[in-house]
């Protein structure tokens, strides 16, 4: 029999391999190490591979399609449950090879080296943006521990430290302040950083066609252009709109039974950073729809009226999803609500 799927266990150093014939029968069971892991693969004719989404998944996946192999990389909580007994290599290889086969299933869209450095680029910077926090939030503890207070936002931060530390009126201690200033010097040097991660963002917007696109967008920046680029590429691995918005976790969580059909808060699945930025988007589209008169804006006022304001953000970051899969799927320009 020929093997027609084979389920592979990504790890560090050592593989577990697993195929499967047309009838799920178990043909091949493999334990490889790193070095020869495509050797191995190679001597396997054409077929489909299952790997599971994780660290190097994107990496192997450009490595057995370069051998003529198919390969869908699926999510690990859709692997799961065809996972038998205790968990080890060899029954996690066995569950990736049967959940790929399922007729239904759905896969994590593929991402070529160009989306990689792109999604590289937005998580350097969201780390940055994080250690900025942390540092002002421990700046802020410090003083307000000395009895000195202000309101919580960076740009005060910016402006309200550097007074505090130069005011000699205070009970701040000269090696408080040295401590202080230190850590008001780092935070200056992250900014450098977040503003180089910036330029960076917006120069790859400017090159890419498919980010103009969807630029156009309101409520849709360079950040949530070049994100979603990176996330989905040309939007193929989705039916349609709506299976994007239900990816990025902008739909109702449903926990329904019978005739009884209950909606909860958005599911808040798949890709958070790509999702907090079409929120925040969202959010600056309902703040300034207020006094508009075109289409989309009363449809905002209106949906805000009778939903309010935190649903009416949810629904314009929802809309906005199917926007640009439209636009990336279909290859078409933004045509605005007048």
């Amino acid at each position: 029999m020929t093997i027609k799927t084979i389920g592979i266990d990504l790890a560090k150093n050592v593989f577990e391999l697993c195929g499967l014939d047309v009838n799920g029968e178990i043909l091949l069971r493999r334990r490889v190490r790193r070095e020869t892991l495509l050797r191995a693969v190679r001597e396997i004719p054409a077929c489909v591979i299952g790997i599971e989404a994780c660290t190097g998944a994107f990496f192997w996946q450009r490595q057995f399609e370069a051998l003529g192999h198919e390969v869908r990389i699926i999510a690990p909580q859709h692997v799961k449950p065809f996972g038998r007994r205790q968990k080890n290599d060899r029954n996690d290889a066995e569950a990736i090879a049967i959940a790929v086969t399922q007729p239904r299933m759905r896969f994590v869209p593929k991402k070529s080296i160009a989306q990689q450095d792109i999604q590289t680029l937005h998580r350097a910077r969201r780390r940055m943006v994080n250690h900025r926090t942390a540092l002002v939030s421990q700046m802020r503890g410090i003083l307000l521990d000395r009895g000195i207070a202000f309101g919580q936002s960076i740009t005060r931060a910016r402006r309200m430290i550097p007074e505090i530390i130069e005011d000699l009126e205070n009970e701040l201690t000269d090696l408080c302040r040295e401590i202080l200033s230190s850590l008001l010097e780092l935070m200056t040097e992250i900014d450098k950083r977040v503003q180089a991660f910036d330029r960076r963002i917006d120069q790859i917007f400017r090159a890419n066609e498919a980010c103009q696109r969807v630029g156009r967008i309101r409520g849709v920046g360079p950040k949530t252009a070049t994100a979603v680029i990176a996330a989905v590429g040309d939007g193929h691995d989705f039916d349609n709109g709506r299976h994007m918005a239900a990816w990025l976790g902008l739909v109702p969580r449903q926990h329904s039974s019978g005739d009884r059909t209950i909606l909860m808060g958005i599911s808040k699945r798949g890709d958070q950073h790509l999702r907090t930025l079409l929120v925040h988007g969202a959010r600056a589209v309902v703040r300034t729809a207020a006094g508009k008169t075109d289409r989309f804006s009363q449809w905002v006022n209106e949906l805000r009226e009778r939903r309010g304001t935190n649903r009416a953000i949810v629904a314009v970051a929802n809309k906005n999803a199917r926007i640009i899969w439209a636009l990336l799927a279909k290859n078409e320009e933004y045509r605005p609500a007048v």
